[in-house]
């Protein structure tokens, strides 16, 4: 058996799973093997398997073994697996390590690397890879490797006919399900002379 994938808030009490047996005298169904930490827990008369207490996904993807028992004769049974997997729900958005960061640029310098960005995210899987992202600031003398956060200039910047600074709002963007979060870092970029 292999039920659909529980979520990590599944709530205790929840149906995952009935097992069945074509056999002509009543039957006990009980778990004999597998959920040693005791996440479900089966009724023995109708063999629908439900939640018994909250899931934590570290500890899945789990196989459990059931056992089905003829009623009057001990002796007599079958088994079979129950493959559960539990997904992590988007609970984190990427956070980066400060929410402003300043920069200087020399002037005159070819398009160059300015800052490397790093945002974490404490989702595992997909909701915790990150891709970056430029929100606003600085049209399109900036760009960012989406995969690595590494931030560049695109122009060479002259200290006496431009602006100065720039505020570049970059963005970490994790791949979550059901919806996708964000966190948010402005690099303050000082052009010098």
């Amino acid at each position: 058996y292999q039920p659909a994938p529980l979520s990590e808030k599944t709530l205790p009490d929840t149906f995952v799973e009935q097992i069945t047996v074509l056999y002509n005298t009543p039957v006990n169904y009980s778990i004999v093997s597998g959920d040693e930490k005791g996440y479900f827990i089966i009724n023995p008369s109708t063999g629908i398997i439900r939640t018994r207490k909250n899931l934590t996904v570290e500890d899945f993807p789990l196989v459990f073994n059931v056992r089905a028992t003829d009623s009057s004769t001990a002796g007599i049974f079958n088994e079979v697996s129950v493959h559960v997997e539990v997904i992590d729900e988007n609970d984190f958005p990427p956070v980066f390590s400060s929410s402003v960061l300043e920069q200087e640029l020399e002037e005159n310098l070819p398009a160059t690397q300015i800052v490397q960005l790093i945002a974490q995210d404490n989702d595992t899987g997909r909701n915790g890879v990150i891709t970056y992202g430029i929100l606003s600031g600085g049209g399109t003398k900036f760009r960012i490797d989406e995969a690595t956060g590494m931030l560049y200039s695109t122009v060479s910047f002259d200290y006496e006919e431009e602006p100065t600074e720039y505020q570049v709002v970059i963005y970490g963007e994790d791949d979550g399900i059901p919806e996708k979060k964000r966190g948010y870092c402005t690099v303050v970029i000082k052009i010098t002379d």
